[in-house]
């Protein structure tokens, strides 16, 4: 494991969720994205870890950018797409067009394997480069694409893909 990947110490349960521990998760997501959005500058890498690990869960896929100002605050984590268990479809023109739109100078590229395996496909790895290329050319930085798994997220940055 790399110091780019966080592993949480409690493993998957067995038994599904009761409907009170779900309430729970629910209000305890709550108040720490009414925390993060008091707290918006994406400091550091652990905050950034911090973040995607909260927010950009689910059974389905999905398809986040965090877009960022000069100073890596977050502008708007934009859930752009939505999909299926083992795939979400992702225009690059409307990833860099909602950029433009808000201002941004930087922007992080997120999305979830609901299998709980954060390894990139190519398909992952290929759509990134398709963006990082467009990012070029409007000024725009690309941080970095992160793959949320159970437990672990990956950087392609950091895996070198980007």
């Amino acid at each position: 494991m790399t110091r780019h990947q966080k592993t949480f110490a409690l493993e998957p349960q067995s038994a599904p969720l009761s409907a009170e521990e779900q309430v729970v998760i629910y209000e305890a997501r709550q108040i720490l994205l009414r925390h993060l959005n008091q707290n918006p500058v994406l400091s550091s890498w652990q905050a950034v870890l911090d973040y995607c690990a909260l927010t950009i869960r689910g059974e389905v896929e999905r398809f986040h950018v965090f877009y960022l100002d000069r100073k890596n605050r977050l502008i708007s984590d934009e859930c752009l797409s939505t999909g299926t268990v083992d795939h979400v479809p992702v225009y690059p023109r409307e990833v860099l067009k909602r950029g433009l739109g808000l201002n941004a100078t930087a922007l992080i590229l997120v999305h979830n394997h609901p299998s709980g395996d954060p390894e990139p496909s190519r398909a992952d790895i290929t759509m990134t480069k398709e963006i990082q290329k467009g990012c070029k050319v409007l000024g725009l930085t690309l941080h970095d694409h992160i793959i949320v798994g159970i437990g672990q997220e990956v950087s392609l940055r950091a895996r070198g893909e980007i």
